[in-house]
């Protein structure tokens, strides 16, 4: 009889050492499922946020390229009607330059052309009074040589 309460007691201690692993391998598994779940999500939402980063991004790059090819088209414009302008300046000045030297030549030539008259009629008249002078002297001498 003792034996058999000994073996009675062996499976008891067996059963319940049994019945505790039992438990404990039960509980790994739900915190394993628990973790497997946890991570699936986890990957789930990250997958969600980094697709939606890449469209915000995606879509952030084509309006600053947009805007960058804007700027770029206004300042070429804005280029363009400046060298326009200043073409136009530029030959609006030079144009006006050119009427200015061709007045300022025009009455230089007036002028010269007055000196010269003057000059001329100044040496007619001074020819004309030499040769008065030199008559009244040839008369004087033809005068005393009578």
């Amino acid at each position: 009889m003792k034996s058999r309460v000994t073996i009675v007691f062996a499976v008891m201690l067996l059963s319940s050492a049994l019945a505790f692993s039992q438990s404990v391998g039960s509980d790994v598994d739900k915190a394993a499922d628990k973790t497997a779940d946890a991570t699936k999500a986890a990957a789930k939402d990250t997958a969600h946020a980094t697709k939606k980063a890449a469209k915000k991004t995606a879509q952030a790059t084509d309006r600053a390229a947009d805007k960058t090819a804007d700027k770029t088209k206004d300042v070429a414009k804005d280029t363009a009607h400046g060298t326009k302008k200043l073409y136009k300046k530029t030959a609006h000045a030079t144009h006006k330059a050119a009427d200015k030297t061709a007045d300022v030549t025009k009455d230089a030539a007036k002028d010269t052309g007055e000196a010269t008259k003057k000059t001329g009629h100044s040496i007619k008249k001074g020819a004309k009074d030499l040769g008065h002078e030199v008559k009244k002297g040839t008369e004087k001498t033809v005068d005393e040589v009578k």
